[in-house]
């Protein structure tokens, strides 16, 4: 199952999940010069950054809208970058966020886990209803597919709706995560973990030993380390056995070559130590 690949991942390389979050603006200005065209540009940045960084980091998580922003182009970038993680056999991750029913999921599901837009692991919404993610669970079945579900976000935002609670405390991603972790027993590895993972930000850390407790069979992808405020001991938190989760870092690592001597020469290379540091710091607080 990709779950297992991707704990495996994790025991080899550490926690990272590398965020090809990629902005026009991100890259260096002679590396831009060299393309006429925006699709070249960016799947290039990728590819260098990919190559630099591949024997340091679990796994990679490309967000769509970066590529969606710039049209035909764009989305043919975001192609051309799943196609080379593919053919590189390192582990996917497309952050689409859907969130819809019926037919319109299924559409979802063919779009994202097969065709030109296929990955290992896609990200949803599930704030529409649980049928929502029901579409998806046949390619978790039968193609290796996982998804990570929205349970307890990082944005201050969250607090608007998944920290609703009722008379007895028992807050609305309380529901979500029970509801995830008992439709992913079917769908456990030999991890001890399901395909039916969560996202679950870090910069409440102190939430993080409980829901590891409660959801124990349930992978995380976790954002909001670094920019967002998340430390390494947070992170910890959320953590089992020093595995269970990977971490998400983006521009922290994407635009580290600014902080670098003439980082724009070699800003793979800014890109790989970042993912190393990022990987120690997380690694020295399992100690």
């Amino acid at each position: 199952m990709i779950i297992d690949k991707l704990y495996e991942s994790v025991e080899k390389k550490g926690h990272v999940c590398l965020g090809l979050d990629t902005d026009l603006s991100y890259l260096p200005e002679d590396f831009l010069k060299k393309y006429e065209n925006i699709e070249d540009a960016l799947f290039n940045f990728n590819k260098k950054i990919i190559d630099a960084t591949i024997d340091v980091v679990a796994c990679y998580k490309v967000q769509i809208a970066y590529y969606e922003a710039y049209g035909l182009k764009g989305l043919s970038a975001y192609k051309k970058t799943l196609e080379y993680l593919k053919s590189e056999k390192v582990i996917s991750i497309a952050d689409i966020k859907r969130g819809d029913i019926s037919r319109t999921a299924e559409m979802y599901a063919k779009a994202h886990f097969q065709g030109d837009f296929e990955s290992d692991i896609i990200t949803l919404n599930p704030y529409m209803g649980f049928d929502s993610i029901e579409p998806y669970l046949p390619y978790i079945k039968d193609n290796e597919k996982a998804i990570f579900v929205l349970l307890r976000t990082s944005n201050k935002g969250s607090k608007d709706i998944q920290y609703i609670s009722n008379c007895e405390n028992k807050r609305v991603y309380d529901f979500v995560g029970e509801k995830l972790s008992e439709m992913g027993k079917d769908y456990l590895g030999e991890s001890g973990y399901s395909s039916i993972g969560a996202v679950v930000g870090c910069t409440t850390g102190f939430e993080g030993k409980e829901m590891r407790n409660k959801f124990g069979s349930t992978f995380f992808l976790i954002p909001g380390y670094g920019a967002q405020g998340g430390t390494a001991k947070e992170v910890s938190n959320y953590l089992s056995h020093g595995n269970g989760g990977i971490v998400n870092s983006s521009r922290g690592i994407l635009l580290a070559y600014k902080k670098d001597d003439n980082g724009e020469k070699n800003f793979e290379e800014s890109a790989r130590n970042a993912s190393i540091t990022m990987r120690d710091d997380i690694l020295s607080q399992l100690k």
